[in-house]
């Protein structure tokens, strides 16, 4: 189990290579000097905050792409989890399953958290924007869920 790191704008983004629900493994290596990442951490596929979230990425792809950015949702769900919640709900963008949260410990989106005075480690929800040269260009540590896409494209419209 993990502390909770609080990475900031400028800092490195760590590295991260994971497997897809598209059947693809996605590395950031790949998107270096190429595209913005989009990287949302998200606590369980099929839950309300978390659907809501999914969506409002997927309503907004189109337009986040335009502006040269690729989005991933992160969660410690598996493959198969991830490919129902895919179907169920038509989404457009790849979601990575990060089960031994080693990726989500790196960005500080692994940690205590606590439901109804009982606590245990989990993913928190947060989101960073990565810059084709890395680098950290926002970072939301907390993180409202519906509307999060639109947020992310009028956060990416004032680049």
């Amino acid at each position: 189990m993990t502390t909770e790191k609080k990475l900031t704008v400028g800092d490195i983004a760590p590295d991260f290579t994971l497997p897809a629900n598209t059947g693809e493994t996605i590395s950031l290596q790949n998107y270096l000097g190429k595209k913005r990442v989009v990287l949302y951490f998200y606590p369980k596929d099929n839950t309300s905050g978390c659907t809501k979230e999914a969506c409002s990425f997927r309503d907004n792809l189109k337009n986040i792409k335009a502006k040269d950015t690729v989005v991933f949702g992160v969660s410690a769900d598996s493959l198969k989890s991830h490919e129902k919640f895919t179907l169920k709900y038509d989404l457009n963008f790849p979601l990575l399953s990060d089960e031994n949260h080693q990726v989500a410990e790196a960005y500080g989106a692994w940690g205590e958290k606590n439901m109804y005075g009982k606590k245990y480690f989990g993913m928190i929800r947060k989101t960073f924007v990565i810059g084709k040269d890395g680098k950290l260009e926002h970072v939301f540590h907390k993180v409202r869920a519906d509307g999060h896409g639109e947020e992310i494209l009028n956060l990416l419209k004032e680049k």
